[in-house]
């Protein structure tokens, strides 16, 4: 006699996979990954080789002689998380940081929880800020030998977030010659930031393919756009307060929406399924509180930047919202 199965209803079954979704989002990322090659040139590539490359070798080894389960490289979730660490990073970092930054991502914050689902922080952050605070030099060397194909000049320069944090340091300590806000943001126009900008992180380049991209997984249904919008209100909220009682002290919301990790990081890494939370109310309130942490670190914080931090301290609360914020189940409370 045949075993009789016997699960809790309800008994669905759906055409999208946990491989189907994150193939989804490696192709959405395939444009900033373009233009990042385009304008930062072969060093992106072997930052983008490295990053992926890693993260799919630690995995399939943990998995096979550590944790002893079924090989898990085939969902693409570790496509996803080098694809992402990569562009987290300087293209002139180095092919061994990348790879300490695979380690701790995939051993460290996916894999030592028990893999995809279960863990708690999202993983490439968690890689990104371990080489933020342990190689500094090399997580804001921006140098760069130019673009594929004559489409950028080499540069060397401070992101747009880290001269204004810079340029503001030195007008209130009083240096001769400082430059006021308004000059410091006249160099950075808004039609630069949308389509391409030197200097940041890969995933900064350019804020429009990073939105074709989200556009892409809304039109598939791969995420919804109440945690990223959530960030985005309170961010202009915050930053248009801010700006209008010191305009001279404080940047404006086009600024703060369009430069750093603000597009990639609400879009891409805010929006991950296992580290935000599953009610409607509680991500709103999990984007109200990424956008708001973001502009306070950004505006009184020694990093210029403040993304990757916030969502990280914010995937710290996702338990408790899951249970203060119960979605509805079926039409009922």
């Amino acid at each position: 006699m045949s075993k009789l199965l016997v699960s809790p209803s309800p008994h669905i079954h759906a055409s999208v996979s946990t491989k189907s979704l994150m193939r989804d989002v490696v192709l959405a990322l395939v444009p900033a990954a373009i233009v990042s090659v385009l304008f930062y040139g072969l060093g992106e590539l072997v930052v983008l080789g490295t990053s992926i490359a890693s993260c799919l070798v630690l995995e399939y080894l943990i998995t096979r002689y550590l944790l002893k389960k079924d090989n898990s490289v085939g969902d693409w979730s570790a496509v996803v998380t080098g694809l992402l660490l990569a562009l987290n990073l300087p293209a002139s970092t180095p092919w061994w940081v990348v790879f300490i930054g695979a380690v701790v991502a995939i051993g460290v914050a996916k894999m030592t929880f028990g893999g995809l689902g279960q863990n708690v922080f999202n993983p490439a952050l968690v890689g990104r800020v371990f080489l933020l605070v342990s190689f500094p030099t090399y997580m804001t060397n921006w140098e760069s030998n130019g673009g594929l194909f004559g489409i950028a000049d080499a540069f060397s320069g401070a992101t747009p977030l880290g001269a204004i944090k810079e340029g503001l340091i030195a007008l209130n300590a009083g240096t001769p010659g400082a430059s006021t806000l308004s000059e410091l943001t006249s160099q950075y126009g808004v039609s630069d930031l949308i389509f391409a900008h030197l200097g940041g992180s890969a995933g900064e380049i350019s804020a429009i393919a990073l939105l074709l991209g989200f556009g892409y997984l809304l039109l598939r249904k791969v995420v919804r756009p109440y945690i990223t919008l959530s960030i985005w209100g309170t961010v202009a909220l915050v930053s248009l307060a801010f700006s209008l009682a010191a305009p001279e002290q404080f940047t404006g919301p086009a600024f703060n929406l369009l430069t750093g990790g603000m597009i990639l990081g609400s879009c891409f890494m805010a929006t991950d399924y296992v580290t935000s939370p599953m009610s409607i109310k509680g991500g709103i309130i999990f984007g109200v509180g990424i956008g708001f942490i973001t502009m306070m670190i950004r505006y009184f914080g020694s990093y210029p930047e403040g993304m990757s931090f916030a969502i990280l301290i914010m995937n710290a609360t996702v338990p408790l919202l899951n249970n203060w914020c119960h979605q509805r189940k079926y039409g009922r409370a």
